[in-house]
């Protein structure tokens, strides 16, 4: 008999949690506009590639191209719709903003990749250029503009729209506001590979130059890989969490605000990385004064961070100095105290200071009393002396004694000079 499990759960099967989602994106209404568009998109490429085929035109398949890249960037929006619903989890605490970014890359590398394999069978044309039939050439170019721009300009897209933003505030940043709604880099690329498809087929028609259609086929290519590079660089580098070139300034702005507030002594440990298009986080650690209130300061540099940067982490601890302390310091009775030890060295009984045995008394220094001379004896209680100076002392005069030393190891020493007064 197998173990029974009642509250066990069920394992859907990879398709059936896709099945799931995509029910969970079709039930907004929002998305049935995109959903509409990626099915005329895949009617229209299917004809566009059989003209292709039909036309022997390496320039059309280019342009179609451009067909299929619109198709990711509606399953691009697909994605977005999908990951304004879901809320963060455990697991992913940052929510799935990060899927956007994933989605705009590949569908980025894709269509450079694309553009390099046009470029190398243009190449190969060039060696052998093939006959080009002209007969729905000019009619697929219209086709594919009109979608192209149909889909462009009715379908919202905020993942490439704020990556085009990011680059052109990276190259203008003063002219984004101005230039950004003129100058959608997808409607100029549109354009411009109709344009030289259309100077193709009047050259083919007039003057049979089919080399022509080669070379506006590697045109087109290399305006697509001109256009997505710079795209999947910034995606990349939101990828690998660097800090947005075009907003480098205005945090730098912040932090020195932050730095000059009350009871503020430093911002240190400042990270700052993008997870999503739009979406800001950052952590900074923030040294306070001692005095200062901790929750005041977290309060003035959550109000000053937080519109930019969404998800953010402070740490505010305040300032912990210490004075050093001596390790030989007296206590309060000297008597019952022990001398610390000083390790290997040996402390002299009546100077406590540090002496090596085994080395000689340094050159141009005092010898200490008891050292190198004999110390000075005080007469007993009672025993009348020459008093010097009248100074209240009894003292003896002790004969000279010079020891094992010289003259001049004598009169350096002021226990010897003492003994001679």
């Amino acid at each position: 008999q197998g173990t029974i499990h009642p509250f066990r759960k069920t394992h859907r099967s990879l398709f059936g949690k896709l099945t799931q989602e995509f029910t969970l994106v079709a039930s907004d209404r929002r998305s049935w506009r995109v959903l509409l568009f990626g099915a005329l998109n895949l009617l229209c490429t299917g004809c566009l590639l059989m003209w292709c085929s039909s036309t022997n035109s390496m320039a059309l398949t280019a342009y179609t191209y451009l067909t299929i890249f619109d198709l990711f960037s509606l399953i691009t929006c697909l994605i977005s719709s999908w990951v304004a619903m879901k809320k963060p989890s455990q697991v992913y605490s940052f929510g799935f903003e990060r899927l956007e970014v994933l989605a705009v890359f590949a569908s980025t590398v894709l269509v450079q990749l694309g553009a390099l394999f046009i470029l190398k069978e243009s190449v190969e044309r060039f060696m052998e250029q093939p006959e080009v039939h002209t007969g729905r050439l000019l009619v697929g170019t219209f086709v594919a503009l009109f979608f192209n721009l149909l889909t462009l300009l009715s379908v919202r897209n905020k993942p490439f729209a704020y990556v085009s933003e990011g680059i052109l505030c990276g190259i203008i940043p003063g002219l984004s506001s101005v230039l950004l709604p003129r100058m959608n880099p997808f409607v100029l690329i549109n354009l411009a590979g109709a344009m030289s498809l259309c100077i193709t087929y009047m050259l083919i028609e007039i003057n049979n130059y089919n080399a022509v259609d080669t070379a506006s086929a590697a045109a087109i290519a290399l305006m697509t890989f001109g256009t997505m590079y710079p795209m999947s660089v910034y995606s990349g580098k939101v990828l690998l969490q660097t800090t947005p070139s075009h907003v480098i300034g205005q945090l730098d702005k912040l932090l020195r605000e932050v730095s000059t507030l009350d009871g503020v002594l430093e911002v240190r440990n400042e990270h700052f990385w993008t997870v999503g298009f739009g979406s800001l986080a950052g952590s900074a650690h923030v040294r306070i004064r001692r005095d200062a209130n901790e929750q005041l300061v977290l309060a003035h540099v959550t109000n000053r961070l937080l519109p930019l940067v969404s998800t953010l982490t402070v740490q505010i601890f305040k300032d912990d100095w210490t004075r050093p302390l001596l390790t030989g310091a007296l206590s309060a009775s000297p008597a019952s105290a022990p001398l610390p030890s000083v390790g290997p060295l040996e402390l002299d009984p009546l100077t406590s200071t540090p002496a090596k045995p085994s080395s000689p008394p340094p050159e141009f220094s005092f010898n200490t009393p008891g050292k190198n001379a004999p110390p000075v004896l005080l007469p007993a209680p009672g025993h009348h002396a020459h008093r010097p100076y009248a100074l209240g002392l009894g003292y003896t005069a002790a004969p000279p004694t010079w020891g094992a030393g010289t003259a001049g190891d004598g009169l350096r020493t002021g226990g010897v000079l003492c003994s001679h007064i």
